[in-house]
């Protein structure tokens, strides 16, 4: 089936994903990974784009944002993407293009999904055997949350600052949802949905954002309605 139009709704959460092109190395070292970071802080800035988590893989970038506009998604993704492959082109004496078209994206219900989500993010380096735990891949925003590091592009879901009252609650509370692996099936539902351009969101949640924003989010069957029998029939 078709994926759905991909829409940036503003004030909600998104799960984002940028990869290369054939699956080819977007980051080749640490400089392309600090150069792309040091661009995603301007461009979020700039554009009205609040990055919550993010993970650099080797392959792929992905996020986990909210756009203060409708636009601030695709506006901030096109900035830093279109200036990092000039600079990552001319560094690496290469031409072409680098990311595999435009980016994925999954709008993502906070309550229930945002912090399933954001683990999925930074456990990606675990899942690709890079290291042992979150905490030693220095490439994502797991540090941050968990109390380790300052990272000036990351600001905190309200989910997450949920966990405590203090610093030392939160954090804590963090670190243990990191204490066991999701679920095969949780990792495939969340993928499926940022792969299919569907949102990470219950059924009724769709609903009401259908209903206040007057968009489409759920799929619907393909073809005519079917034609019911007469009354009596």
């Amino acid at each position: 089936m078709a994926r759905l139009p991909r829409r940036a709704i503003a004030a909600h959460p998104h799960h984002v994903l940028q990869r290369g092109h054939n699956r080819q190395a977007v980051f080749v070292d640490d400089d392309d990974r600090r150069q792309y970071l040091g661009w995603m802080l301007e461009a979020a800035a700039e554009h009205g784009l609040v990055v919550h988590a993010y993970v650099l893989m080797d392959t792929q970038v992905h996020l986990l944002a909210t756009p203060e506009r409708d636009d601030a998604l695709s506006k901030a993704m096109q900035a830093v993407g279109r200036r990092y492959v000039r600079w990552f082109n001319r560094r690496h004496a290469r031409s072409g293009t680098l990311w595999e078209g435009r980016f994925r994206s999954s709008l993502v219900e906070a309550e229930r999904y945002l912090l399933a989500c954001q683990r999925y993010i930074e456990s990606s380096p675990v899942r690709a055997g890079r290291v042992a735990s979150p905490a030693d891949w220095p490439w994502s925003s797991h540090r941050h949350h968990a109390g380790l590091a300052a990272d000036p592009l990351v600001r905190p879901h309200p989910t997450v600052w949920a966990l405590g009252n203090t610093p030392f609650e939160r954090e804590s509370a963090y670190r243990r949802l990191f204490d066991e692996a999701a679920s095969k099936a949780e990792h495939e539902w969340l993928l499926a949905c940022l792969l299919g351009g569907k949102p990470t969101a219950s059924t009724d949640f769709q609903k009401q954002l259908e209903s206040s924003h007057g968009v489409r989010l759920l799929r619907r069957p393909v073809g005519r309605p079917r034609r019911l029998p007469p009354a009596g029939a």
